[in-house]
């Protein structure tokens, strides 16, 4: 259904409205998906355009924000090559799999996992310094860390930009800002990755992953210059929030079968 008006004008209008704070938030924090992805399911949409149309919208947001921090030198590309390709590589290989692997398991982990992460941002300690631009990170640690954070993206996702956020922090000496730099610039890169499998597949819808897209650029694109402008101290509360959501939202879709 290239570009059939799948939707009433209407509903397409509520889309674009919920994409834009999805943008924003996402830029910021991540869990853009928390709005999304349930916002597509209720306008009626199959699952599995829900899933392939969200990776087309989350990766234009992915992109715009990723593009801030670099211009503010917040993200270097070059230290980052190795995290780059194993993202790539995880995340085809995780959205190639994803129709053949058991996740029920995993599934009932992840709000386990992602509270985790914000316990360990509301009580880790994490540098305050800002890192020195040409300061080296430790290579051979983004190997596993771009593998495994891809391909559950492109099995998943739920959580990612904060399973990105807390394992660079916990990985390299960087401050919460630029790790959330990282996170937004590898989240695009799984997101890019796992999209071209959905479109190989037929799994998108064009006009609405199109519109709500042009949305998500703009909420993205003032959402991470305003965490870039608040620092870590507007960011933190923002990432605690949010993941404590996404912690609900996960236990109550997989521990008590609710949609």
């Amino acid at each position: 259904m290239p570009f059939d008006l799948s939707v009433a004008p209407t509903t397409l209008a509520i889309l674009a409205a919920v994409a834009f704070l999805a943008g924003f938030i996402d830029a910021i924090a991540g869990g853009g998906g928390l709005l999304t992805t349930p916002a597509l399911l209720t306008a009626g949409l199959p699952p599995h355009l829900v899933l392939g149309t969200n990776k087309l919208s989350s990766t234009f947001g992915a992109a715009t924000a990723s593009v801030q921090f670099y211009r503010r030198k917040l993200f270097r590309p070059k230290h980052w090559k190795r995290a780059f390709w194993c993202t790539l590589a995880g995340a085809l290989l995780g959205a190639g799999t994803a129709h053949y692997l058991p996740a029920e398991w995993l599934n009932r982990m992840l709000p386990v996992i992602v509270f985790a992460c914000a316990l360990y941002v509301l009580f880790g300690g994490t540098p305050k310094a800002p890192l020195d631009a040409d300061a080296p990170i430790a290579k051979r640690r983004q190997i596993p860390q771009g593998l495994g954070l891809g391909f559950y993206d492109g099995v998943a996702g739920p959580g990612t930009g904060a399973f990105w956020t807390v394992s660079t922090l916990l990985l390299y000496p960087v401050d919460l800002v630029r790790a959330s730099g990282v996170a937004r610039s590898m989240n695009f890169v799984s997101n890019a990755a796992a999209l071209a499998v959905f479109i190989a597949s037929g799994s998108v819808d064009w006009l609405i992953g199109l519109s709500m897209g042009v949305c998500v650029m703009a909420g993205a694109f003032f959402g991470a210059r305003t965490a870039i402008g608040g620092g870590a101290k507007f960011i933190r509360p923002v990432f605690i929030c949010v993941v404590l959501v996404l912690t609900a939202r996960l236990a109550w879709q997989h521990w008590f079968g609710q949609a």
